[in-house]
């Protein structure tokens, strides 16, 4: 039986390090850096920037601003594992396809549950579908139109529905945003213009195909599977199947017929396991990168496997919350190596160095810092929502 071809952690670090442009080789299109990525992570509206930074720092804010609100290059959706991305026009078609319905439904079920619950909704399906319809009308004939707008304007959306006398949440139910993230994830509406700087998130909604000027692609959940799997293992790959589910929010079965129908090949991997890449991409090799970096919460590469000991070491308990949510990173040599706070006035960073790391490599960070400092300038850099006990006792700096 022909052994597997095998890949290395050191091998894996120099993949992830330059197709990732962790090196700052990224191209100078907001698009493509989201390609790059397959997503950018938006959880957090300042990520969207700081990760695009950290691979093209000639690109600039107002460059992000114009590909997510004039141009529309890139858009914002609620996609894999209810989480929301940054992705091109052809990735999002291929979310549409892959995991909105399975999102969507998520949204609707557990509306359903609480709606169910309440004294004041006779016809739980009923409501949800009246709901959706006002929504979808009001923003057909207006918009952007931000939620308390739509609440406002929609009087089902913005009517509290009580709860059950035994309830222990204490409070009548506020639906209407709701609703409109279960409209977003089944791809019938998207988020607009943010009313507010590009470190806030201050949504506005429009409907999805007005706002992208055209119709999505239609692919069917076989279609989507292959092509976020493909884009995935050419990104981020050689990575196991634990690692495409989690990334995905999806299943084994359709992770499964979708590795099997693009040729993914199997290899091993140094903790064990095995793991796949293309079958164009199985003897690729580059050298250990000996660069920094320095990276925001949520960020795609820190997010990128359910399984990261090749990158992160044993610093997962320090680096991330106990929700499993990656907080800011300080990298080197395909490694984290520590995180990072912004200091408190606002020229540079707090290092928090996990490891001993050179004195050039410590004055590179840094010198990082300083960087960002001033590109995020006259804005403060933003500060993290998601914090690892290694941030938060950093203190504020």
């Amino acid at each position: 039986m022909p052994t597997r071809p095998r890949i290395t952690d050191e091998q894996r670090r120099a993949r992830q390090w330059r197709r990732q442009h962790l090196d700052r080789s990224g191209p100078a299109d907001v698009s493509a850096v989201a390609d790059a990525l397959v997503a950018l992570h938006a959880t957090t509206a300042s990520t969207v920037y700081l990760s695009t930074w950290a691979r093209s720092p000639h690109l600039s804010i107002a460059d992000v601003d114009a590909a997510l609100y004039a141009d529309r290059d890139v858009v914002k959706h609620l996609g894999m594992r209810r989480t929301l991305f940054v992705t091109s026009h052809p990735v999002l078609d291929e979310v549409l396809g892959a995991v909105s319905d399975r999102v969507a439904a998520s949204e609707r079920t557990n509306m359903l549950r609480d709606l169910r619950r309440s004294p004041d909704v006779a016809d739980p399906e009923g409501w949800i579908e009246e709901a959706c319809a006002a929504a979808l009308t009001a923003l057909a004939a207006g918009g952007p139109m931000t939620t308390a707008q739509l609440r406002e304007a929609v009087p089902i959306l913005g009517t509290p529905i009580g709860e059950p006398p035994e309830s222990s949440w204490g409070g009548p139910l506020q639906m209407g945003a709701r609703v409109l993230n279960y409209l977003a994830a089944s791809g019938r509406i998207v988020r607009g213009p943010d009313d507010g700087p590009w470190y806030t998130s201050r949504i506005t909604w429009e409907p999805m195909d007005r706002w992208l000027r055209r119709e999505p692609a239609g692919l069917d959940v076989d279609e989507g599977h292959a092509g976020l799997i493909r884009r995935w293992l050419a990104v981020y790959g050689p990575g196991t199947e634990t690692d495409i589910v989690w990334w995905l929010g999806s299943t084994k079965a359709a992770v499964r017929r979708a590795l099997a129908a693009i040729g993914a090949v199997e290899v091993d991997l140094d903790d064990g396991q095995v793991g796949y890449v293309l079958p164009e991409d199985v003897d690729a090799d580059e050298p250990e990168p000996d660069g920094v970096a320095l990276l925001p919460e949520l960020d795609p590469t820190t997010m990128g496997h359910k399984e990261r000991a090749f990158y992160l070491a044993d610093l997962e308990k320090q680096l991330f919350d106990r929700n499993g949510n990656g907080g800011s990173t300080a990298w080197w040599a395909g490694r984290a190596v520590g995180g990072w706070r912004p200091c408190a006035d606002g020229g540079g960073i707090d290092l928090v160095l996990c490891e001993k790391v050179p004195a050039r490599v410590e004055r590179a960070l840094r010198e990082r810092g300083e960087q960002l400092a001033a590109w995020c300038a006259p804005a403060p850099i933003p500060r993290g929502v998601y914090l690892g006990p290694l941030q938060k006792s950093a203190g504020t700096g």
